[in-house]
């Protein structure tokens, strides 16, 4: 593969590729550098399926944060059980599967070690970690499960955070949205990126970051736990949509700079099975094409979710009528009866 292919589209196998003999097609590059020498962990074996399970781990913070997390949300739903109350088994499944399970996905396994060697790997972590797993988390409702679970003082004072000032400001979806968008412009498009590649616990932050910035996006448009200041639906599905061209424009960005994101990162690491131009055209598509799939399809689901809420509101009314008539009919027939 030469650098030619920096003007053609990529396809998937120049990523996977798999076929030792083309190495000898390697990209010039320079030698490792201090750099790449810094970096611990960096995999410089050519990425393939199998490496998804073979280099997965659990030498991460990560996998202590989201242990804690399923063991709390799991006893939160058994204490609930205990004292006989009911809590939706899809809850639980969507907030430790697609939810925790998807933040584990990308940083434990083969993805999170490749995640530093190819960009196009990093942005699938991207995808997953602020735009997927986050909508799974809030459909899990975590803090609905905390305040029907908790008593006295900390239930207070989860209901006082949640009824902060602070609360109603990074709740606010006009807010949520800002740092939505702006925050991958200001990640890829500074030098910030370039430290995340060469500091390890700043790569982790990012992670983290990630779905701190998901979860404040998705949770009020899509959560069901009560949060303040919530927007109805149409409201919700317009600000969903002007998500869309955000991710257009910054994939289709990424895909045609004549600038390698990184500096000279990608090509210090000196591959002979990828082209750093080619890899970051292919990250650049993951983006445009995640983000709009992700994107129309939470439109829909708000949708489905507001003709639901039309119809729990339309029965609520029905049956509010029908106690009205009765009243009236009881009353109407104790005004008739003769004393």
């Amino acid at each position: 593969m030469t650098t030619s292919a920096r003007s053609d589209w990529p396809s998937l196998g120049d990523v996977l590729h798999l076929d030792p003999g083309t190495a000898g097609t390697a990209v010039a590059g320079p030698p490792s550098t201090p750099a790449v020498l810094a970096a611990e962990g960096v995999r410089t074996e050519p990425f393939g399926v199998s490496a998804i399970v073979t280099e997965s781990t659990l030498n991460n913070w990560f996998a202590v944060v989201l242990v804690l997390a399923g063991a709390l949300y799991l006893y939160g739903v058994h204490r609930l059980r205990v004292r006989g109350d009911h809590w939706p088994v899809a809850r639980t499944v969507l907030f430790l599967g697609p939810g925790l399970g998807g933040v584990a996905a990308v940083t434990l396994s083969g993805l999170g070690a490749y995640d530093t060697t190819l960009l196009s790997v990093h942005m699938i972590q991207h995808m997953v970690l602020s735009m997927v797993a986050p909508i799974f988390l809030a459909l899990g409702a975590p803090v609905t499960l905390a305040l029907r679970t908790l008593t006295g003082a900390p239930r207070r004072r989860l209901l006082a955070v949640l009824h902060s000032r602070v609360a109603r400001v990074v709740s606010f979806p006009l807010y949520a949205y800002a740092v939505f968008v702006a925050n991958p412009f200001v990640l890829y498009f500074t030098d910030l990126y370039r430290v995340s590649l060469e500091q390890p616990l700043v790569h982790e932050l990012v992670h983290a970051h990630f779905v701190a910035t998901g979860c404040l996006f998705f949770w009020p448009l899509l959560g069901l736990d009560p949060l303040p200041g919530r927007w109805p639906y149409p409201a919700r599905a317009l600000l969903m949509l002007l998500s869309v061209p955000f991710h257009t424009v910054l994939g289709l960005t990424i895909m045609q700079s004549t600038t390698l994101l990184g500096g000279d990162w990608y090509p210090s690491l000196n591959l002979g099975w990828i082209d750093p131009f080619t890899d970051q055209k292919i990250a650049g598509g993951i983006l445009w094409a995640g983000g709009e799939f992700v994107s129309v399809t939470m439109i829909a689901v708000l949708v489905v979710q507001w003709m639901r809420q039309s119809e729990r509101e339309a029965r609520r009314i029905d049956r509010e009528l029908d106690r009205q008539e009765a009243r009236m009919r009881a009353s109407g027939t104790s005004a008739g009866t003769p004393s």
